[in-house]
């Protein structure tokens, strides 16, 4: 009985160490990947004048400011991502957890100018 007891200890405190470790994982990711999207947004205003009206400008443009449409890929490691707003004056992206709390804890958004807004994740979600 006591085994039984100390072996579920166990296993659960190893659960949510490897949870946690996910959860910050996809969380560095999907923080990495806006600043990715944001910088290929900038480098192409800086070239043509304007930012895209779209996401496949970016991808299907030559030479190509993002290798993959993260967008349309979504849920990746975890997050779901979107820019709401994309037209010439600019545009706002957002990278939001797939499930609060399993996959990540924290929504993050970019716009225009690199600004960079990390909030927490309701638990309502």
């Amino acid at each position: 009985m006591i085994a039984i007891a100390l072996s579920a200890l166990i296993l659960r405190v190893g659960l949510e160490k490897f949870l946690s470790y996910s959860i910050a994982q996809n969380e560095s990711a999907a923080g990495q990947t806006l600043k990715l999207i944001s910088q290929a947004m900038e480098n192409y205003a800086r070239s043509s004048g304007a930012y895209p009206k779209d996401f496949a400008t970016l991808t299907q443009s030559k030479p190509a400011y993002l290798d993959k449409d993260y967008i349309a890929l979504s849920p990746l490691k975890g997050y779901i991502y979107s820019c709401p707003k994309m037209d010439a004056t600019g545009y706002i992206c957002s990278a939001q957890p797939y499930k609060c709390r399993l996959t990540g804890n924290t929504g993050f958004t970019i716009s225009t100018g690199r600004l960079f807004v990390s909030e927490s994740c309701s638990k309502s979600e």
